[in-house]
This record gives structure tokens, C-alpha cells and sequence, in this order.
């Protein structure tokens, strides 16, 4: 293992050059490193402006990443009203998944070879554009082409573990990573009761979503340009040109990889969803982008190249498969939970906006304060594996047990989602931080972290669509088999019975014979307790990746004897510097 200067000093007078200005960071910045350790830093390194301002960019993209997607997700039916209606608005949502799923593993992946300042900067002001275009939409369209920019954007600034994870010790990783969920609250936490309120007190109503993020995401572009200085492509590279690196690079792979895993996740959104499983569009995405994958992952493994798109001797490493598995199926949970949660909430328990987007915020809310608590008392408590098995075990037993879901036990229900979805977020935050800190080889953290993040994506876009099929499905049965003999003997005539199940998800029972308002009533509690049962098979559904999850984190190890004070790299203050003594990228710490 070695340690990677660059050295400004022509005495190579580094310990006292260290001791200079701003608390010892300017000399400090002037020798830039690949695999430090904690007690070899300059006094006053973590806190100067480049460290503590790079933390601050994390954090804001942190919250344009998710806030960019978690303000509009709720309130996707009340844009289309309002600039629509258009039929495509669904691709609104879909358009952010496809473009994370795929853009992680491209901005590690790159990042790490090319250097990193230039991507979040880039990503940052992508984000800006396209919550602009966002909020000046006067058509659906706009708003799915600026929900692509955002997406694209969210690949960088939800790439934020690799970027804390690098440059703090190894031993605060967990820590470093809390802090950064705490910016998520108001976005991942409280999104639908956010969204709401500029829907409900605001004379510009949604579009407050997107001028918030213009905001934020402004605040971050700032702190990224002024602050964030890594290492660059020559410190990373001595012998290596861009443009050399550039000719090799893997193109074979990355239209495999980004075609496959677009036209993959396409199906699977659209299947039930805009077409019947069955159809011809359907089936031909699905498997079309099925064998695109294949043939990317046989090209890694057999293409003789220099620089693949993704090293296929991460997969060799059975801790990082493991905690990425744990990582994926914990937040697949998540993301179907926060689908079907506000669904569960305004068809069975109210129909006030903003009571009801409270209630949905539990799922996120709870998800974040699990990450943040688990990030705070991960090295503490230390034995990652065993808090993985209890975790895994505990929200697969309480997110489970919300199967019991009837229209009278809300309260049971809400606490079965706070107290399990914690453990969720503590799930997620050891495996996101585990998803790094188990790389043998630290210049790669940037690909590990961005493949972890596309298999996450993606397990739970297929979860997500198991559980809309699920609740599809069963709706199917439940509803015509208890509203029906409701409403049969409330006094509704038979014919009428299917036109009055269509009305009550609209609301408008104008037109059908016979219906009173003793029937409505009677009906829509009939429709409740249909909807109650549907939603139960989808949360006993959940076991089976829940259970996944904790079957996986039986093989996750413990990282305690990780906990050291190895930092990955340093920052530099962004002038041009000779480098001497830098070896070939790829020097790891293990």
C-alpha cells in the first residue's frame, strides 16, 4: 500500500509545509493523495473549507436528488389536471427511474477514471435546468423531458457515498453518510406533506416544487465549483493520456449496459401498467433487454479490454455481493411501500389532501431516521453483521404483519410502518456504507458504489411492479366480491352493480339507476374493506423479498476490523501541480 504526493515543494520539505495556512490546508492541499491515513493530516484538514464545503455539496445534492422526484411523485395526478390531461404523464415518474437506474453505474464508473470535480459540477447544474424547465411547463411533455435532465442529474448527486466515502477515514464512513441522510428529511421524509402545502397554500401550487429545487440545486452547483477539488485525471493517471483512455474506452459495454438496462426496466414498467402483461410490446422490451444484459455481462467477462465499463472481479467479492443484495432488497421494500402507502391511506382511511399526506410521509420519514440512526451507531455498536440479521429480521416481521390491515385498525397499522420501516433505514444505511468500505481495491469505490446503486434501482422497479401486479390483481377479486352483495341488498338494482363499481374510484355516481345515497354509503365502506384485503395480500407479498434480505445478510461479514483511519483520498485546492512519485492508478488498500 501506498501513499500517492503530489508535491509543490522543491526542498520536499512536507512536514513543516503541512503546518501552513488555513489551519494547515493550504500546504496540505498542495500534496494531494490516493490512500492517506487519518494521523498523517495536516491539523485543521477536516475542518477547512474544502472538506467542510464538500460535505455541504453532498448534502445539497442529496437534496435535489431525491427532492427533485419525492415533491412531484404525489402530486403527479394534479399536474396532469392542471397542464394536462395527457394520458403519458406516467412517464413522468418512469422517466427518473430509467435514467438513475442507468446513470449510477456510468457516473462511478467514469468518475473514477476520468476524475470526478466535472461530473458533479456538471450533474448540478443538469439538475438546475431541469427543474427550470419543470416549472415553466405548460404541457406534460416539458415535464418529462425536464424529470429526464433531473434524472440524469440524480446520478451524480445521489452518487454522494463514494464522494463522503473517499475522503473521511474508513472508521467514519457510517457516520459521514448520516449526516448526509439528514439533508434528505425534508425531501425523502416529508415529500407528499411538502407537496401538498404549495398545492394548498401556494398561488403557484406545484410548480413550487421545482423553484424550491432550482434553489437548492443552485446552492449546490456553488459549493461543488468552489469547494470540491479530488484528485484530477493526471494524479490519478500518471502514464495514461485522456485521449488515449478516451480510444479504449468500453463502448461495446456501455451500449450494452445502457441499452439493455433502459429497454429491461421499460417492460417492466409498462407491463399492467400502459399495456397488458401480455402484449407484444411488453414481452419484446422485457426480453429484448434481458439478452442485451446477458451479452454485456459475457462481454465483461471475455472481451479482452483495458478499462471495462464494469470490472467483473467485484463480483468475486462475496461480502460486497451480499451487502449490495441486502441493500437492494431493503430499499425495494421501501420504494413499493411508499407506492402502496398513499394509495392504502386516501382509499380506506381519509379523504382530506392534507391529513392524508401526512400519513404518507411514515414510510419515508421513518426509512430516513432508520438510515441515520443506523449511520450514528454502526461502528459503535460494531458486529455489522448480526445488526444487519436483526434488522432484516425486524421489518420483515413488522412490515409483514401490516397484512393485518382492516378499516378500523389504523393505529395498528401506523405503528407496524414506523417501527418497521426504521429498521428498514438502518438496513440501508449499513448496506450502502458496507457497499464501499468492502472494496479491497479503494479506486474503484466509484464503480462499486455505482453498481450498487443500478442493482438497487433495479430490484426495486421489479419489486415495485410485483406489487402493483399483486394489488391489481387482487383488487380484481375483492371488490366485485364484496361490493356487490352490498349494494345488491342495500336495494341496487343488479344491472347497475358494474357501473357503480366503476364510479366509486371517481367519485361521480350521476347517471346510474337506483343509487341512493344510503347505497353510496353502504358501497363505499363495502369498497374499503375490498381495498383492506388487496392491500393485505401486497404487504404479505413483501415477506418475499424482506425475507430475501434477511436470508443475504447471513452472509454479510463483519467490517470492524475496517474501522481504521485509512482515508481513500484527499482534496487538493485546484491548481495545476508537477507530481512526483505518483504510481499507476489502481493502487488499493487492501
Amino acid at each position: 500500500m501506498s501513499r500517492i504526493e503530489v508535491d509543490l515543494e522543491d526542498n520536499g520539505d512536507t512536514c513543516n509545509a503541512m503546518g501552513d495556512k488555513m489551519g494547515g490546508i493550504e500546504s496540505h492541499s498542495e500534496h494531494a493523495m490516493l490512500g492517506a491515513d487519518r494521523d498523517s493530516m495536516p491539523p485543521g484538514y477536516f475542518t477547512s473549507p474544502s472538506f467542510l464545503g464538500t460535505i455541504v455539496a453532498s448534502g445539497f445534492a442529496i437534496a435535489g436528488g431525491t427532492g427533485g422526484f419525492a415533491l412531484a411523485a404525489p402530486i403527479l395526478s394534479i399536474i396532469n389536471a392542471d397542464i394536462g390531461p395527457d394520458p403519458n404523464y406516467t412517464w413522468v415518474s418512469l422517466s427518473y427511474t430509467l435514467t438513475l437506474s442507468v446513470g449510477l453505474t456510468l457516473v462511478g464508473r467514469l468518475s473514477d477514471l476520468f476524475g470526478r470535480r466535472w461530473f458533479f459540477i456538471s450533474g448540478n447544474i443538469l439538475a438546475v435546468i431541469g427543474s427550470i424547465v419543470c416549472a415553466v411547463a405548460y404541457n406534460i411533455n416539458m415535464v418529462i423531458g425536464g424529470t429526464v435532465l433531473i434524472g440524469l442529474a440524480a446520478s451524480t448527486q445521489l452518487s454522494f457515498p463514494f464522494v463522503v466515502g473517499e475522503i473521511v477515514p474508513m472508521q467514519y464512513r457510517f457516520i459521514a453518510n448520516a449526516f448526509i441522510y439528514v439533508w434528505s428529511i425534508p425531501f425523502s421524509g416529508l415529500g407528499p406533506l411538502v407537496a401538498y402545502a404549495f398545492v394548498l397554500h401556494t398561488t403557484a401550487g406545484w410548480r413550487w416544487c421545482y423553484y424550491l429545487m432550482i434553489i437548492v440545486n443552485g446552492l449546490g452547483v456553488i459549493c461543488w465549483f468552489l469547494f470540491y477539488h479530488p484528485p484530477t485525471f493526471s494524479m490519478k493517471n500518471q502514464s495514461a493520456s485522456k485521449w488515449a483512455m478516451v480510444k479504449g474506452f468500453d463502448y461495446v459495454g456501455f451500449i450494452l449496459f445502457t441499452g439493455g438496462l433502459l429497454i429491461f426496466l421499460v417492460g417492466l414498467s409498462w407491463g399492467g401498467a400502459v399495456h397488458p402483461w401480455k402484449s407484444a410490446r411488453v414481452i419484446a422490451t422485457i426480453v429484448v433487454g434481458f439478452m442485451a444484459l446477458v451479452a454485456f455481462a459475457l462481454w465483461e467477462l471475455f472481451a479482452n479490454l483495458k478499462e471495462k465499463l464494469l470490472p467483473m472481479h467485484l463480483f468475486r467479492n462475496q461480502g460486497w455481493n451480499a451487502s449490495i443484495l441486502v441493500l437492494s432488497l431493503g430499499a425495494s421494500v421501501y420504494y413499493a411501500f411508499s407506492i402502496i402507502l398513499p394509495q392504502l391511506v386516501f382509499g380506506v382511511y381519509t379523504d382530506d389532501l392534507f391529513y392524508g399526506s401526512g400519513l404518507s410521509c411514515i414510510v419515508g420519514a421513518c426509512i430516513v431516521l432508520g438510515q441515520i440512526t443506523g449511520g450514528l451507531l454502526a461502528k459503535h455498536i460494531g458486529k455489522q453483521k448480526w445488526q444487519l440479521i436483526f434488522s432484516c429480521a425486524a421489518f420483515m416481521g413488522l412490515l409483514g404483519g401490516v397484512s393485518c390491515v382492516t378499516v378500523d385498525n389504523r393505529s395498528t397499522v401506523i405503528g407496524l410502518l414506523i417501527v418497521g420501516c426504521f429498521f428498514c433505514g438502518w438496513v440501508e444505511s449499513l448496506g450502502l456504507g458496507m457497499a464501499s468500505i468492502l472494496v479491497d481495491d479503494q479506486s474503484e469505490i466509484g464503480t462499486a458504489v455505482g453498481v450498487a446503486g443500478s442493482v438497487r434501482s433495479t430490484i426495486s422497479t421489479v419489486a415495485s411492479t410485483i406489487y402493483l401486479a399483486v394489488l391489481a390483481n387482487r383488487l380484481g377479486e375483492t371488490v366485485p366480491s364484496a361490493v356487490s352483495p352490498a349494494v345488491t341488498d342495500a336495494g341496487l338494482p343488479s344491472s347497475s352493480v358494474a357501473a357503480f363499481i366503476e364510479a366509486i374510484t371517481t367519485g361521480s355516481f350521476k347517471g346510474i339507476p337506483g343509487v341512493t345515497p344510503d347505497i353510496i354509503k353502504v358501497g363505499s365502506h363495502a369498497y374499503k374493506v375490498a381495498s383492506a384485503q388487496a392491500y393485505s395480500t401486497v404487504f404479505l407479498a413483501s415477506i418475499s423479498f424482506s425475507g430475501l434480505a434477511l436470508i443475504m445478510s447471513v452472509f454479510c461479514p463483519n467490517v470492524d476490523d475496517r474501522m481504521t483511519g485509512m482515508v481513500a483520498t484527499t482534496l487538493h485546492r485546484g491548481r495545476k501541480h508537477e507530481i512526483r512519485g505518483i504510481e499507476k492508478r489502481g493502487t488499493g488498500l487492501a
